[in-house]
């Protein structure tokens, strides 16, 4: 067995409070150091992320979310705990150019074990832990640790939409001891959305 052990150091990857701030409902609201931690797969091999629980101010710990510039799409398969993903799709102006505050679609999906939820081309996508213990799922998207010419790469993660929004169309919040959404009214125009069942709050 011949194994390049070159990027090990570069698969282990977490998301800080810090950086969070950028997304969360409550920027100013108190979290963990950490909200969650990522082993990346590289190309050949898949990845696993999991999330802490419990909430800032309310709202449920959460990936920052982001889109995929081309073509990629993802599987998503739920290890353990419970989670809801958040799907949404920009709505583009003439020249396709996605419009950061304009929904085509938005879905809700709320998850169990053994769950299995599809990423399509060009949608938006976060996931959400909102059980008691780690929410820790497998997915199958690329990462390139420079294996390859990046100009041939699928797909990178594009952030930039989700932070001018501060966030996805709705946050997922803690309410009544169950979750709920609330609306980020940073978005001006949602055409499509199926909320999963979920109260909406406020």
């Amino acid at each position: 067995m011949n194994i390049n052990f070159d990027f090990v150091p570069k698969h282990y990857a977490s998301r800080t409070h810090e950086k969070m701030k950028d997304v969360l409902m409550d920027p100013d609201g108190i979290g963990p150091a950490i909200h969650y931690y990522m082993i990346r797969g590289g190309v050949d091999q898949k990845n696993i992320t999991v999330w802490e629980p419990g909430t800032v101010s309310g709202e449920y710990i959460k990936t920052y979310g982001h889109y995929h510039i081309g073509k990629l799409d993802e599987n998503y398969n739920i290890l353990f705990g419970e989670g809801i993903a958040l799907l949404q799709k920009l709505s583009v102006d003439k020249n396709g150019k996605m419009i950061a505050d304009h929904i085509e679609e938005f879905q809700a999906i709320i998850t169990k074990l053994g769950d299995e939820i599809y990423m399509g081309p060009g949608y938006g996508h976060l996931l959400v832990n909102t059980g008691k213990t780690y929410f820790i799922t497998l997915d199958n998207s690329p990462v390139d640790f420079e294996e390859r010419d990046p100009a041939s790469f699928p797909g990178h993660a594009d952030y930039e939409p989700v932070k001018k929004m501060r966030g996805f169309a709705y946050y997922v919040i803690e309410h009544n001891g169950k979750p709920a959404l609330k609306r980020n009214h940073n978005y001006k125009k949602i055409l499509k959305e199926d909320l999963g069942g979920l109260e909406v709050v406020g």
